[in-house]
């Protein structure tokens, strides 16, 4: 164990590392603290892409909470750092997630674009910003829970180093469940009290492509155009983007406040159909969303 037990926003915390010869697997461990970690706590954490582990936890049991992630072990430093800020503002992520608590997305995002832009400029790295922050800045009255960075391989251990102090996951492989292994990363950019949760990745599991792919990971797959944050010019993937996840996941207030943003831009036909084709929603939805927006 490199750290723990460890107290904070009604967990109980361990940072343990498990080594097979070259390869280390650091392992942060949460699970309900009781009353000693100021508990119950009050939501679960798989929002914040924590899982079970498929056999009891010897730290933590079977409900232990597990983040994992695949690094040499010359990163203990960084790794510990990054699990000491996650549980250190893991109250205030909460609290976003599950009790209505303002995010901070705004100021976030101006100390995102304040490190980020010139250093990726002239290093000639591609980023962009995705989600629902996007669709914000193109005029679309929705509430960011976190700020979605798009970018390449090389861009995500470069923002890692330029928001180092920020982060609550370091920059490793990793499993996100819902887009398989990955290399990626997590900040909190802000006070312990106030701030928003910004999340990056790309793929590493070997496959095709998709046109227009949000987060492929690879330059100029992203449909995007631009949009001005803190005096810079910043790119920013479509509102079709978010527009297709509201629909899918049956949000009727965002989607048609996105389907009004999409309207007053002007639909991307091609982006939509794309996007459409490749999502759950049923034929008739699917009709449904392009009618709405007039493609």
């Amino acid at each position: 164990m490199l750290s723990g037990p460890d107290l904070g926003a009604g967990y109980l915390h361990q940072l343990s590392l498990d080594r097979e010869e070259e390869r280390t697997t650091f392992t942060f461990h949460a699970q309900d603290g009781g009353a000693d970690a100021n508990g119950p706590p009050k939501g679960p954490l798989d929002r914040f892409g924590f899982v079970h582990p498929p056999m009891p936890c010897m730290f933590g049991g079977p409900r232990c909470w597990h983040r994992r992630f695949l690094l040499p072990l010359a990163a203990a430093p960084k790794v510990r750092q990054a699990y000491n800020r996650n549980r250190f503002v893991l109250e205030t992520m909460i609290a976003q997630a599950y009790e209505g608590a303002p995010v901070a997305f705004e100021s976030g995002l101006h100390e995102i674009v304040r490190r980020l832009a010139e250093p990726f400029e002239k290093e000639r790295i591609e980023w962009y910003v995705g989600g629902s922050v996007a669709a914000r800045l193109q005029g679309a009255r929705v509430q960011p829970h976190d700020v979605d960075l798009g970018t390449t391989r090389a861009g995500v251990d470069r923002a890692a180093d330029l928001l180092q102090e920020f982060l609550i996951e370091p920059p490793a492989p990793t499993d996100w469940p819902g887009r398989g292994i990955v290399r990626a990363a997590r900040a909190f950019v802000g006070t312990f009290r106030e701030g928003v949760r910004v999340e990056w990745a790309v793929p590493l599991e070997s496959g095709r492509t998709e046109p227009f792919d949000e987060w492929s990971g690879r330059p100029g797959v992203a449909r995007c155009v631009t949009a001005t944050v803190a005096g810079r010019t910043v790119r920013v993937t479509r509102p079709e983007y978010a527009l297709v996840r509201a629909a899918a996941r049956g949000d009727r207030d965002n989607r048609t406040e996105l389907v009004r943003t999409v309207r007053s831009l002007g639909p991307d036909r091609d982006l939509l159909d794309a996007l459409l084709s490749r999502s759950e929603l049923p034929p008739n939805e699917r009709r449904s969303v392009r009618a709405e927006v007039g493609a």
